[in-house]
């Protein structure tokens, strides 16, 4: 799978990188099967992921479930790959924020 790998969040949309990085490096780390796991700030999930193809090609779609500081959370997401180092997606926390983020192969 051209998703699987650790990948290091660069840029978020809605949070600064003083958040995003606060407690560790961003990450986001998929699988061959499209499951995995990150972490941004104080937000944490795991990834249960499918190939979808729309009008600009495959995406990884995903739901998570994890928590926000400690609070039970979850949500959903996508991530395209903009070249073979690149990601961009966006994360929606259930019933809050969401953000577009880029993100670096590791």
């Amino acid at each position: 799978m051209k998703f699987d790998g650790v990948w290091h969040i660069t840029e978020m949309e809605n949070w600064d990188e003083d958040y995003f990085n606060m407690e560790v490096q961003a990450y986001l780390e998929i699988d061959e099967r499209g499951s995995g796991d990150f972490q941004f700030g104080l937000v944490t999930g795991a990834i249960d992921g499918q190939i979808a193809i729309d009008k600009l090609g495959e995406k990884l779609k995903f739901t998570w479930e994890g928590g926000d500081e400690n609070d039970e959370a979850s949500g959903s997401g996508w991530l395209r790959l903009k070249d073979d180092d690149t990601l961009e997606g966006k994360i929606k926390i259930h019933g809050g924020d969401s953000s577009l983020f880029l993100a670096e192969r590791a």
